[in-house]
């Protein structure tokens, strides 16, 4: 419990994010930080104002799917 306590406070607090930010700095400074193949994964990275509005999905068959219940 206390490790989960810590961890918990640790990133209430901002060291997690602090940390990463440190170590990018350091990794740029260096000339080793290389993002010719970083990926940006939409589930961590918010999108401002929302985004875009996706369009509803379209169906692929005829008729609509029979209900499950």
């Amino acid at each position: 419990m206390s490790c989960w306590r810590r961890l918990r406070d640790w990133n209430n607090a901002g060291v997690w994010q602090r940390l990463h930010e440190v170590l990018l700095d350091e990794l740029r400074a260096a000339g080793r930080l290389d993002l010719s193949r970083a990926v940006i994964d939409s589930s961590h990275v918010r999108a401002l104002k929302g985004g875009p509005k996706p369009d509803g999905a379209r169906s692929t068959g005829v008729g609509r799917a029979p209900s499950i219940m």
